[in-house]
């Protein structure tokens, strides 16, 4: 007997865990249907409130201009600026992954990362559409001022924009450098963005050894590095390497007018877009662009005219290049990015290491004298070195070094030639050979001479 009792108790524990897990799994879907059953109601009730109560809904469209006409241009711009950051700028994808994580469970969803990250990268696009073609609808019908305020709204959108497109891909960001430094090349010689790219990797130059005034020609930087590298991403997962470039051309020199660069120099550029550092420093171009396609770079570059600027000679001018690949270690307010290695900020015994959702890990570290406890916050991204219960040091580094990329600069020295200088070295050299010419006649002349005396 106590054998059989001993048998039916395993049966006994099996049904009763299989009935707790069908509860588990009734409620669970009951939750979906309840969710799902509230919200096919809401909208139904929006939906008719919508169709039914037109008269209401003229009232309050015509009270929601009337409170928009009142508010000033000021105000109006702050709030395009704010609504359009918020919903479609640089910090608006985490916004974006709440939110969509939000529905997926509220309909009781499997939370999938791919189709999490699809919505994120489409979903905005199709919303900066909207308000682009909203904001070029709205300029047809006010007035001028007001358009000039509605274009540099439009420009500063599209920055956020182009951001935001480049945040899954390259997170090389020339903008940064842009907004931090008036100038991005120091005193000393160094260029900005080595601030934030810390490893040294090379960068080539080649221009034309002398130019005439007024003249395109193109400028070639080469960024190499081994194509089958994959870095770290802003979401922890591996991807391509971006390059950028900053070239610094001497005072005068600027990117070329798209009617003056020939069709073979265009099919050299490809669909490469350059931009200019400052609106008043023209002769400094950037320009992020996918690595695997344009690891070498074309810019096409118009000399400038000494006849027509009088602050411009004929001299050697010296042009500087900086070239990156992959993301940078560091951002512009001093934290570090996903892809650089992490070190302990204090010495003590690693007490528990706790992996986050998102990607990541969380490390407590006890320190033996006074049990006072640290926390080290890793990103997802960087390999973990460290397990619990080990010993560390302070500054130990915690996680492996994911960069695969770096920054180079490098110079090149450019003659801004005189044409008249050229025709008169030509004409000397002509001068020369003609000299050498009429003497060797000379010569054979006088020998002529001589050999007919010696005759008579």
């Amino acid at each position: 007997m106590d054998l059989e009792t001993y048998i039916q108790k395993p049966h006994i524990g099996i049904h009763k865990e299989t009935i707790q897990l069908v509860k588990t799994c009734n409620g669970y879907n009951l939750h979906i249907l309840l969710h799902f059953s509230t919200n096919i109601i809401c909208f139904s009730i929006l939906s008719g409130y919508f169709i039914l109560s037109n008269e209401e809904l003229i009232i309050l469209n015509s009270w929601g201009q009337e409170f928009l006409s009142n508010l000033s241009d000021t105000i109006k711009a702050f709030s395009i600026l704010l609504v359009t950051d918020l919903g479609i700028g640089f910090h608006s994808t985490h916004g974006w992954e709440l939110l969509i994580g939000s529905v997926y469970n509220d309909f009781g969803l499997a939370h999938k990362d791919e189709i999490i990250s699809g919505l994120v990268s489409t979903f905005p696009v199709i919303l900066d559409t909207i308000v682009k073609y909203w904001i070029f609808h709205y300029l047809n019908r006010v007035s001028p001022s007001k358009k000039q305020m509605a274009r540099s709204i439009y420009v500063s959108v599209s920055i956020m924009i182009y951001v935001l497109s480049q945040v899954s891909i390259s997170n090389a960001y020339p903008i940064f450098a842009q907004q931090g430094y008036e100038n991005p090349r120091e005193t000393t010689g160094r260029i900005v963005c080595a601030n934030c790219h810390l490893a040294n990797k090379p960068v080539e130059i080649e221009v034309p050894q002398a130019v005439l005034p007024d003249t395109v020609f193109e400028a070639i930087v080469r960024i190499p590095y081994d194509m089958q590298l994959k870095q770290v991403l802003a979401n922890g997962k591996k991807g391509g390497l971006n390059v950028g470039a900053v070239l610094i051309l001497p005072e005068g020199f600027e990117l070329a007018p798209t009617d003056r660069i020939s069709p073979e120099l265009k099919e050299k550029i490809g669909n490469l877009s350059f931009q200019s550092y400052r609106p008043n420093k023209k002769n400094i171009l950037i320009g992020p662009v996918p690595g695997q396609k344009y690891s070498e770079i074309v810019f096409p570059i118009l000399s400038p005219d000494p006849s027509t600027k009088k602050d411009i000679h004929f001299l050697k001018y010296p042009i500087y290049v900086g070239g990156n690949r992959g993301r940078g270690q560091i951002y512009p307010d001093g934290s570090k990015s996903n892809n650089t290695v992490y070190n302990a900020t204090s010495a003590g015994i690693v007490s528990k290491i706790v992996r986050k959702e998102k990607g990541g890990y969380e490390i407590t570290t006890v320190d033996a004298s006074d049990g006072r406890q640290s926390v080290d916050i890793i990103p997802p991204g960087p390999e973990l070195l460290v397990s619990e219960g080990e010993s560390i040091k302070l500054d130990q580094p915690l996680t492996s070094n994911p960069n695969v990329g770096g920054f180079g600069q490098g110079d090149a020295e450019i003659v801004l030639q005189d044409p008249l200088r050229i025709q008169g070295l030509l004409f000397f050299f002509t001068s020369v050979i003609f000299a050498q010419v009429f003497l060797v006649l000379k010569k054979k002349q006088f020998e002529k001479v001589q050999l007919y005396e010696m005759n008579f």
